[in-house]
Parts: structure tokens; sequence; C-alpha cells
């Protein structure tokens, strides 16, 4: 099947090959590729392939269609391309997701994937289990992936992570001191205060007297950073040189906005 596609599209040598189409040839096995250095796409679908170690060496490979076969597996055959760009794994009978989602997160160029018609697509988490271990994948069995589902997936899978991306306000003034909380809390209790342990110093780095409690060694280390200072003025309200020439619009006081933070 390989030597009759190579004559019909015309190849010479190895090395010129960068397609081959071996579709709907009732093929259970396929003998290693690795000669074909150059190949990138690779269509295999609708046959009874139940191994792919045939790939081994294939590490240019932008699109590879392995659907309607056979595949239980596909551990340790999939993770070296990292070139890869579209998969198509649907209609196999891939059953453990965990091992497949793991066997393809080195592939960070990956964007469209199919695992759909597989028993692994019966979980109830699937989609976003996929979505969060796999964040490059745009395209997710024919359906775009949304922001929604992304912020879905992480504060399923991370909600800690989630939790620290939505408490950062970037823009906004907040008129507190450093170990007060902000905004609604969980906690009714007061903020608690460190306990430093004695002849702790701030800013020694050769200090390294421990704490009893790890938050106060996390809270001393940021009140130790340097403060950052951001100044901004209303321009609109301070007259052009025309208008000081002029006359025509009253001097006001400058007011200047400054804010510190951490």
């Amino acid at each position: 099947a390989i030597e009759n596609q190579l004559k019909i599209c015309g190849y010479k040598s190895n090395v010129d090959v960068v397609a081959l189409y071996l579709a709907r040839r009732q093929l259970r096995s396929m003998p290693s590729l690795s000669q074909f250095h150059r190949l990138r796409y690779l269509w295999i679908n609708n046959n009874k392939i139940q191994d792919l170690t045939f790939l081994i060496k294939n590490y240019n490979l932008t699109e590879l269609y392995l659907n309607n076969n056979e595949l239980t597996d596909v551990s340790g055959a999939l993770k070296h391309l990292c070139s890869l760009q579209i998969l198509f794994l649907h209609n196999n009978e891939l059953k453990k997701l965990d091992k497949t989602v793991k066997e393809l997160k080195g592939m960070i160029s990956l964007q469209t994937l199919n695992l759909f018609q597989n028993p692994l697509a019966y979980d109830p988490d699937y989609r976003l289990y996929v979505i969060y271990f796999l964040p490059s994948v745009q395209l997710l069995d024919r359906k775009l992936v949304t922001q929604r589902e992304r912020d879905s997936a992480l504060q399923f899978y991370d909600p800690k992570r989630a939790w620290a991306m939505q408490s950062i306000a970037f823009g906004k003034r907040v008129n507190t001191s450093l170990g007060t909380t902000v905004g609604p809390s969980r906690c009714t209790q007061p903020a608690r205060r460190p306990i430093i342990p004695s002849g702790h110093e701030f800013g020694n780095n050769t200090n390294r007297v421990p704490f009893e409690d790890p938050e106060d060694a996390v809270l001393v280390r940021a009140r130790t950073r340097s403060l950052m200072e951001f100044s901004s003025v209303d321009w609109n309200k301070v007259a052009t040189c025309q208008e000081k020439r002029l006359k025509n619009k009253a001097e006001k006081p400058l007011e200047k906005l400054t804010v510190q933070f951490r």
C-alpha cells in the first residue's frame, strides 16, 4: 500500500515524502515509517489499526488522522509529536481519559482534537478535563472551546488559582492596610497578626528563624518588598499655553492622584 501510494504521488526518494494517504485499506498493522523524515500529513483512518509504534520517529507530523480504527491505548506512541496541530482519534476504543490526555500534554501546538465516540468521552467531566489539561486545543470534537468553558474548567480543577485570578483588581483603589481582608470573606474572625519569632529582623535574608505558621512567613516577606508608586494627572483641568496667554481659562490647582502598593 505504501509503495503504491509513493508511485501515485510521484515521490522519487523517501526524503521527498510529505504526505501519505493510507485510509480505507483494511490494514491491521503498519511497518515503521521512520524512513520518511519529512512526513507531515498522514491518513490511516478507517482501518483496523491497534498499535501505533510505527510512528515512533515521525517527529514532523502536523496532521494525523487515526479515526475509525481499533485503538485501545495510545500511551507511549504520540507524546513525541510536539508539532502536531490536528489529531483525529474519534470512533476508537480508548477507555482511560487520564492516560490519553497525559499522552497528549506535550503537544503544545495541538489546536484541533477529536475524541468523541470513544468510551472515555462518556465521562461526565470529559470535556472540561480535556480543556483544562490541553489548553492549546481550540476545536474539540467539532465544537469551538469557549472562554466560559475555560473558566469553568479552571474553577473546577484549580479553584485556588481561579480565586487568585478573580481577586486581582487592576485599576481599582483599595483603602486598606496590609493584612486586612478586602471584600466578602468566608471568615468572620478578625485578621490574625503574624507571630514573629524573637530575633527576627526584617530584610535580613540570612536570618532563617522558623515561623510557627507558614502564612506568617509569607506575610513578613510581603512587608519587606519595596513600594511601587504611580501618579496620574487629569490634564483636561490644566490650562494649555494658549489658554494661559489669552486667560480664557481660570487657573486651578493641579490635582495629582498617587497610588502606592507593594
